[in-house]
């Protein structure tokens, strides 16, 4: 009476597209639910699929040949492009501060562990597709096996006459060592240097207040006489600073208006100002004084409103370009985009998703909906023409070949490169024509975390169809011991040099390792172990660039050596 059910759910050696997808379903759910599980505040998270995939492989499950490549290629790229759409503005932002000291050490970690796996091939005699395995897995890498396995596949298809092993078996072997390297790491590392967390945080958020410059809004009196008369724009050039005057009272009137830089200034007047607080503080001793007054906040038709910018109309426009304030009488003061506020100035272009604040009466906000649209409904709703014009344009650059002297197949990026470098630029310029760039953070994380399921589905399931023997017949715990030398080497070197020469902040230097592992369990482990949010800014200033070289190593190593 059962038996359609039993030809569903028992493994089969040559499966049918529903048996595969019940096999895929298997592997993302137990791993899931085994990935939530901790041990002393471990937990694999949906690393976990790849160990139930290589379980289920191993006990006799297959997946379909026909879409195993689909899903396992589908997967890699909904994850690197939602990455690269999620870290893409902090990405490029970083390298004006402390991202580009980071992304240094990170990605001379990378091409350590490179250089390392390069003198095991020369040292050992295995095959550079088992070593750059054991190099991903070593660094829990996911694109960069996408990349060398995709190479593989392109020289397969050149010269269809050589046999080539499988990365994925190394990578499936050391793979829990790239994990637990990295955690015992952080964990030892703290200990010896005898780390307090609290401290830590203190001296960052010290730091932080030195570089980091936030937008504020301060209201000041004029009662210098010598300012008494000018323009606002004369104010503004003879300070040199930055600033929006979003409101003006003057002395002994109730009313309050937006001023223009035509605006002559009284003595006694008030006025509400928008910049960073070290030019606030200078242009206020210049001009006057701070004030309590209430009434210019309050006893007025002038009233502040924040929209999201989702019409076409106001879309890759300059603020000079809309002239909000010429047309409808509006100012806009600041500018919030990806959780970074900006001082809105007239050369600062529009993205979709943009929350933009600006001060006026109800009548001209009305207007200023029309222009700018404010509909939170259609940035909550997906747009699938956006999201897959992006994912196509990623793919095609990832399908570029570069030809390279001397190499037996031309370079290409890939669906691991490829994807991720078109969202960081998307991301950055805020979209090509239907292309945009916002996507909300629930769908982001969604297509984060399907992709890499699906990937690490596909890749178990296949690598557990002779994981064991595989393990037996390579000598696993050799494979173990070669891992660990590409795991502990550069992290050791990293901790060293980043802590005595760098001077990061540790919980910094936790983001820099799991990111320059590029490992989400590692992070995981490292917020909870710490009580730190701190490290995952760090990771996500040296995600994005190391995972393009990961992905650039592994196909180096396997191009010369192959």
């Amino acid at each position: 009476m059962l038996d359609w059910l039993k030809t569903l759910m028992l493994p089969v050696e040559n499966p049918t597209v529903i048996q595969s997808l019940i096999v895929i379903m298997l592997a993302i759910g137990t791993g899931i639910f085994f990935g939530r599980l901790k041990i002393s505040k471990i937990s694999l998270g949906v690393s976990a699929v790849m160990f139930t995939g290589l379980i289920l492989g191993h006990i006799g499950y297959r997946i379909n040949l026909e879409i195993l490549d689909f899903i396992r290629d589908f997967g890699l790229i909904l994850f690197v492009y939602a990455i690269g759409i999620q870290v893409g503005p902090s990405f490029f932002s970083s390298f004006k501060s402390e991202g580009l000291k980071f992304n240094i050490l990170a990605v001379s970690c990378v091409l350590l562990g490179g250089l390392i796996t390069f003198f095991l091939f020369k040292a050992t005699g295995l095959k550079i597709e088992n070593l750059v395995g054991i190099m991903s897995g070593a660094v829990t890498n996911t694109p960069g096996l996408g990349a060398a396995k995709s190479t593989l596949e392109e020289i397969k298809n050149q010269y269809p006459e050589r046999n080539f092993d499988d990365p994925t078996i190394g990578y499936a072997i050391t793979y829990p060592l790239g994990v637990l390297g990295i955690i015992v790491t952080i964990i030892i590392s703290k200990i010896l240097l005898k780390i307090n967390p609290e401290k830590e945080m203190r001296l960052f958020r010290l730091a932080k207040i030195k570089t980091e410059l936030p937008v504020i809004s301060k209201k000041i009196r004029i009662i210098k006489p010598e300012v008494v008369g000018k323009t606002l724009h004369q104010l503004i050039s003879e300070s040199g600073k930055n600033i929006v005057v979003s409101r003006l009272k003057h002395s002994g009137s109730e009313a309050v208006f937006s001023p223009t830089l035509d605006s002559h200034v009284r003595m006694r007047d008030v006025l509400m100002i928008v910049g960073l607080e070290k030019d606030l503080e200078e242009f206020t001793e210049m001009v006057g004084r701070n004030s309590s007054d209430q009434f210019i906040e309050t006893g007025s038709d002038i009233v502040t409103k924040n929209f999201f910018v989702t019409r076409q109309s106001a879309m890759h426009k300059k603020l000079s370009e809309l002239d909000l304030y010429n047309k409808y009488d509006l100012k806009v003061t600041r500018v919030f985009r990806a959780g970074k506020e900006m001082l809105a100035r007239p050369s600062l272009e529009l993205f979709y998703g943009d929350k933009v604040r600006i001060v006026g009466t109800e009548d001209s906000l009305k207007e200023a909906e029309r222009i700018i649209g404010n509909s939170e409904k259609k940035l909550i709703e997906p747009d699938f023409l956006s999201l897959f014009g992006g994912l196509l344009i990623g793919i095609i650059v990832g399908s570029i070949p570069f030809m390279v002297p001397s190499l037996p197949v031309p370079i290409k990026l890939g669906f691991a490169a490829g994807p991720l470098i078109t969202a960081l630029f998307v991301s950055r310029y805020g979209g090509i024509s239907f292309i945009h760039s916002y996507i909300n953070n629930g769908a982001i994380y969604f297509m984060k975390d399907l992709g890499i399921c699906l990937f690490f589905a596909a890749v178990g399931v296949h690598a557990g169809e002779s994981f064991y023997e595989n393990f037996m017949k390579y000598n696993g715990w050799i494979w173990l011991l070669y891992a660990s030398a590409i795991t502990f080497i550069p992290l050791v070197l990293m901790v060293f040099i980043g802590r005595f020469f760098m001077k990061i902040n540790f919980l910094q230097l936790s983001g820099i390792m799991s990111g320059s592992y590029t490992d989400p369990a590692a992070l995981s482990f490292s917020t909870s172990y710490l009580d730190s949010d701190v490290p995952l800014q760090s990771y996500a200033q040296v995600y994005p660039l190391v995972t393009i070289f990961r992905i650039f190593v592994a196909q180096i190593l396997i191009l010369l050596l192959v």
